[in-house]
């Protein structure tokens, strides 16, 4: 990403790269949070029918940490967000103020 410079360029900078990467990802992450949730979901379920199976507990745990990673990058990308749009605000505020989201 090229920095912004000037009213026209930071108004455009913050509405189709800042606003729509940090959407895209956002929207990235949680879904591969539901789809791997749905996983260990039904490996629970799976794993109270068939208390013995240790292949099945290895994959539900493979899983569960698989989860929790996604977890983690989900706040990660709410930190590098932030501190993206406290740098563009140092750079830009004088010749664009963004709407406020959420």
């Amino acid at each position: 990403m090229a920095a912004p410079s000037g009213g026209v360029n930071c108004e455009e900078f913050a509405e189709f790269q800042l606003m729509s990467a940090h959407a895209s990802r956002d929207r990235v992450i949680k879904n591969c949070i539901a789809q791997t949730s749905a996983v260990v979901k039904r490996l629970r379920e799976e794993r109270e029918k068939n208390l013995d199976d240790l292949t099945l507990l290895k994959q539900l745990r493979k899983e569960q940490t698989k989860l929790k990673w996604m977890q983690s990058e989900l706040n990660v990308e709410e930190v590098v967000n932030d501190r993206s749009w406290k740098v563009f605000n140092e750079r830009c505020r004088i010749h664009f103020k963004p709407p406020k989201t959420e």
